[in-house]
């Protein structure tokens, strides 16, 4: 199938840049959230994203508005009825995403694809909440989506050749390389990289170093392009902690638990970046 219209549900960081990213590659998007706010506050972040690519000559004014003009934004989930692919981008907990899957499958075509942003959420559980099983896909973008290459592919085990087909001929329309993973808790890049952050989190707790002396260990000693603290605060530490709880009940083995830090951070909302603090303050960003 042709992929043309595509609908976002969720306009946090990661449904504002999927939509920015699909609308930047000529698709029509929808953006979906229950909030108006959320809705205002995803464009005008899309709006200042294309005005850096734009200062940075990566695209020109006439690109940066074009992308524009093919987003519209909606709180009523019916406004999806005639897209090809709807992306899901909800928060990491499985009773929401599996409702939204629900409700999503009465509303578009018998045709249309589901995809989950998920980053550790089963697919074949998911993909159990609709009628048509085979349509439902995993697509895990990173964050943040328009600066990042890489998709992760997932198919549960009811997802059919044809769905896989057509997400990862999208997936290159909208300039971003996939890789085919299994549908195991975490995939593959959050498998190994979330229980190092993790243990970054234990580093810090047992006051071996600084959060800094950390990132800075790692940046240098390990030619990373970013500390896992620093990292961790990027991605949102309640997204953090909601995957290695996803690890610790799926594998039952002790080496994935959260580290209490991280608990009690969430705890205080200290969330990183969206919150203003986490592991590093950014009241003055």
């Amino acid at each position: 199938m042709r992929i043309s219209k595509v609908g976002v549900i969720g306009a946090g960081t990661m449904g504002n840049g999927i939509a920015q990213v699909c609308a930047s590659s000529g698709f029509d998007v929808t953006l979906v959230d229950v909030s108006e706010q959320a809705l205002s506050r995803a464009m005008s972040v899309m709006n200042s994203s294309l005005d850096r690519m734009v200062n940075k000559g990566v695209i020109d004014e006439y690109a940066r508005s074009e992308a524009l003009k093919r987003i519209r934004t909606s709180t009523g989930i019916e406004s999806l009825s005639g897209v090809d692919l709807v992306i899901e981008a909800a928060s990491e907990a499985e009773s929401v995403k599996g409702a939204i899957i629900n409700k999503v499958d009465e509303i578009v075509s018998d045709s249309a694809i589901i995809a989950s942003n998920t980053s550790s959420i089963s697919i074949t559980k998911l993909a159990a909440a609709s009628r048509k099983p085979e349509r439902v896909v995993g697509m895990h973008f990173f964050n943040p989506v328009p600066v990042m290459k890489l998709v992760e592919i997932i198919a549960g085990l009811q997802t059919s050749e044809q769905t896989l087909t057509a997400v990862t001929a999208f997936t290159a329309d909208i300039k971003k390389t996939s890789i085919n993973v299994k549908n195991s808790a975490g995939f593959a890049v959050n498998r190994i990289l979330v229980p190092m952050i993790n243990e970054a989190v234990f580093v810090l707790q047992e006051g071996i170093a600084s959060a800094e002396d950390i990132d800075q260990g790692m940046r240098l000693g390990c030619n990373h392009v970013i500390g896992p603290l620093a990292l961790a605060d990027l991605i949102g530490l309640d997204t953090l902690l909601a995957v290695m709880e996803v690890f610790y009940d799926r594998f039952n083995d002790s080496k994935y638990r959260p580290a209490p830090l991280l608990k009690e951070m969430v705890e205080a909302g200290y969330l990183g970046r969206k919150s203003g603090r986490g592991f590093y303050s950014y009241e003055n960003c």
